[in-house]
């Protein structure tokens, strides 16, 4: 391999602004903000507006659309062309 061609692999803290959660994570992103650590290191630091800890898919806080409710109101709308249609068949 070609030396120097490859981005720098190091931990970078990730802060998720929306749960105030903090993740110390091996990356290639680069950040000129740092912040310091708990256990006493300097770390490049990134905000984050989502993250698995505040996303609703992940958190088991999502909404579960009604299925029914969107086919009962298809039904309402289209279901004259297609109670037609059945019934001449």
């Amino acid at each position: 391999m070609r030396p120097h061609i490859h981005p720098e692999y190091r931990k970078v803290l990730f802060h998720d602004l929306a749960s105030n959660t903090y993740f110390l994570i091996g990356s290639t992103l680069a950040t000129d903000r740092t912040k310091e650590w708990e256990d006493g290191n300097t770390y490049p630091y990134v905000t984050l507006d989502v993250s698995s800890a505040s996303h609703p898919f992940y958190t088991g806080k999502q909404k579960q659309v009604g299925k029914e409710g969107q086919v009962a109101r298809f039904g309402q709308r289209f279901g004259q062309f297609f109670g037609k249609g059945k019934e001449q068949k």
